[in-house]
Formats: C-alpha cells, structure tokens, sequence
C-alpha cells in the first residue's frame, strides 16, 4: 500500500511540475469523458421525460385505438390513412359494451381553431372534444375553476376548459372563468384553467381548449377520425381488454379472419419500446463516437509516457542498481499513466455534469445525473491509463542499469 500511495504521490508531482505537458497528456480524456458525461446525463433526462410524457399522455393501465396506430415510416402511415376508415362514435359505443372488463371509452377529437375573447384573438389553438367520461381520463388539475362535469359534456352544453398559455392569452391575466370566448363564431363559457405544465422538448404543454366532443363535431365536422382511450377495470387486464375491444373493432368493420386490422391499438408500452430502441441506438452510436477520443487520448499518453522514461533513464538506472526489480520500475510507470488517466477522468466528469446542466438550463433538454455514469467514465480513463502505459512500463523494466547510469 506504501508503494502504492508513492508511486501515486510522484504522479501527482510529476503532474505539478510539468503543467502544461501533463495538461496535454489528459487532454483527450477530459474531452471524452465530458462527452460521454454529458451525453448519458441527457439521454437518462430524456428517457424519463418521454416515459412521463407518454404516461400522461396515452395513461398508465390503457390503451389507445386510433386510425393509424405507432408507425414509424412516412409511406406505410400515408398507406394506412388511405387504407383505414375513420374510427366513429359507434365503434367507441361498441368497445364500451364489448366486455364487462371495459370500465370506459374516452372518445376524442383533434382539431385547429382561433380564440376570440372580445378583440383579443389567439390563432391556431389546438382544440380537443371529448366524450362524457373523460372525467375519469383527464388527469388535469385545474388552477381556477373546474372541469367540465358528465353532464355537461352529454348534453353538449358550450363550455370549454382552457390550458395556461391559453387563458393567458386570452384574458391577459384577467380572471377566465365564467367568461365567454368564440370558437369559429359559437360562445363557450370557460369553467376551469388548467394548471401550468410548462414545455417538452420547446413545445407548450398548457396551449389547448377543451370542448364537449358533440360541439367539436358540431364546428368541425363529422368526416375527421377519433381517438378512443380504453381503460379496463385492473390494469392486469389490459391485454384481455385490447382482445376484446379488437374483437369488437373487427365486427363492427365486419373484417373476414383473414383480413388485417384496419386500425391502429396500442399501449404505452409500445411507444416506449420504440423510444428505448431509438435513445439505445442513438447512446450506442455517440458512446461509440465519443469513445474515439478516449483512443487518441491514450495514445499521446503513451508517447509521452515514452519520453518520460527517455528523460528519466539515468533515475531507472539508479533504481535498478539500488535494488529495484522489474515489476517495480513497471509498476510505478503504470500507476503514473493509471493517475494520469484518471486525473482527467476525475476532471471529465466534472465538466461532463457542468455541461449537461448548461444544456439543460438554455435548452428544452433535460438532464438527469446517473450514479453508474460516474463509475463508467472513471473507470474507461483507468483502463486507457493501464493499456497505454503498459509499453512505456515495459521498456523501463527491459532497460540494462549499465547502460542506463552511462547515460547523461
């Protein structure tokens, strides 16, 4: 342990001494291990802001039937849009009655519209129907006001629930409830604002309206597809709920056996597999990149480390006459390189935080600091020091004391 702590020791004033050279030599693994840092921290933000995005979204213990489904390929999507008919308001009728195991159906709609609110308009706000039972969906908590009730959004009376950025908007910070806001040139009165989301990835969560499904019918038309959400009793019941919903789905498009679904029906889970096969490849792919610098990195290490032992020769030599075996001259070139090495990790690491938390702060990137980054990036600089110190070592071991105490 002795021998340890002085061979680090004369790392370290190695280090002290020669700045600049010593500065250069870990120069590629701060580069590398501030990159990989920076990149698992973004990448670990970003999987558990899309996981709660997707949950909040498509709802843990659901799932969604729509016109298209999760398709990843411009063709295959326009094919199915053309192949696919819309999904109506009986076909969520016929999924709610499917099965005792179905609890409720959330039928939507998703359309554009302007706002008006006396002069004030607001343009292109999306503008979201729903059916009477997305009180037991919604997952909203509002800021003032309230949601619309069952019996409102049955009896299709004008009202609409608004997002922040909306209500902002609109009343400029004037109390929004019980006002009256125009839609295409109908009155709503708004009942609730929802309380502040903020953005994901630059994109506003609180800019939408929400109106009765039957009054979005009403303005926008009857030709547009609906989404429905299903939500089984247990969420342990999920693939038997899908089972017989795509049953349903099947005789009420009056499908043959051998004919394909002509719907889309998903579940969380299947957005965040295809997330996780994206962020897998896209971390494998810049890991890989980054991991370039970690070689270059080893090899001025290697070079350097290689004059050391040429300017140190006469001191090896006097080592070696004193007593000192060849696994000792090796050992104290390694564990040089090793401190080396992981003196820039230490400072990549550092840096690598730093910079995620930069990105994080001016962009709409989040971060999230993972303990196992830490140990991953430490430990590739003490290999790099190992593998690329281990020539240098090798060559002070084999050098003749004789020849080295000749030298000036």
């Amino acid at each position: 342990m002795s021998q340890f702590l002085e061979a680090v020791g004369l790392a370290l004033s190695s280090i002290w001494a020669n700045k600049l050279r010593s500065f250069m030599m870990v120069l590629g693994n701060i580069v590398a291990v501030t990159s990989i840092i920076a990149v698992v921290s973004l990448i670990q933000g970003m999987n558990g802001y899309v996981a709660d995005a997707i949950i909040s979204d498509v709802g843990a213990g659901t799932f969604k039937i729509d016109r298209v489904g999760v398709i990843t390929d411009e063709e295959q999507e326009e094919e199915a849009r053309r192949r696919n008919p819309n999904i109506t308001v009986l076909e969520a009728h016929a999924v709610r009655e499917a099965s005792p195991v179905i609890t409720a159906v959330l039928a939507e709609s998703f359309n554009r519209s302007n706002l008006a609110f006396r002069e004030t308009i607001v343009e292109s706000v999306p503008i979201r129907g729903v059916s009477s039972e997305f009180d037991q969906f919604s997952g909203y908590d509002t800021a003032a006001g309230r949601l619309p009730s069952r019996l409102e959004i049955e009896r299709s009376r004008p009202v609409a629930l608004l997002g922040w950025d909306t209500a902002d908007k609109l009343f400029k910070g004037r109390t929004a409830v019980d006002q009256q806001i125009k839609i295409r040139g109908m009155h709503f009165r708004v009942v609730g604002v929802i309380e502040k989301k903020g953005s994901m990835f630059g994109n506003s969560q609180d800019d939408f309206a929400i109106i009765p499904l039957d009054k979005a019918l009403q303005l926008f038309g009857t030709r547009r597809s609906l989404e429905l959400t299903v939500k089984p009793s247990d969420p342990s019941l999920v693939d038997q709920a899908m089972d017989e919903a795509r049953l349903a789905m099947r005789i009420e498009r009056r499908l043959r056996p051998r004919d394909d679904d002509n719907f889309g029906l998903y579940t969380s889970d299947t957005i965040m597999n295809l997330w996780k096969q994206f962020s897998q490849g896209a971390f494998s792919v810049l890991i890989g990149i980054v991991s370039l610098s970690l070689v270059v990195g080893g090899i001025v290490i290697m070079n350097i480390m290689l004059m050391v032992v040429s300017e140190r020769t006469r001191e090896i030599g006097l080592r070696k006459a004193l007593g000192a075996r060849r696994r000792d001259i090796m050992y104290q070139v390694l564990t040089e390189s090793t401190t080396l090495s992981l003196f820039g990790g230490l400072v990549g690491t550092g840096l690598g935080f730093v910079l995620a938390m930069v990105i994080a702060a001016v962009s709409p990137l989040p971060a999230a600091i993972e303990p196992w980054s830490i140990v991953l990036g430490i430990s590739m600089t003490a290999v790099v020091g190992l593998f690329f110190g281990l020539y240098p070592a090798m060559r002070a071991a084999r050098l003749d004391p004789i020849e080295a105490l000749r030298r000036e």
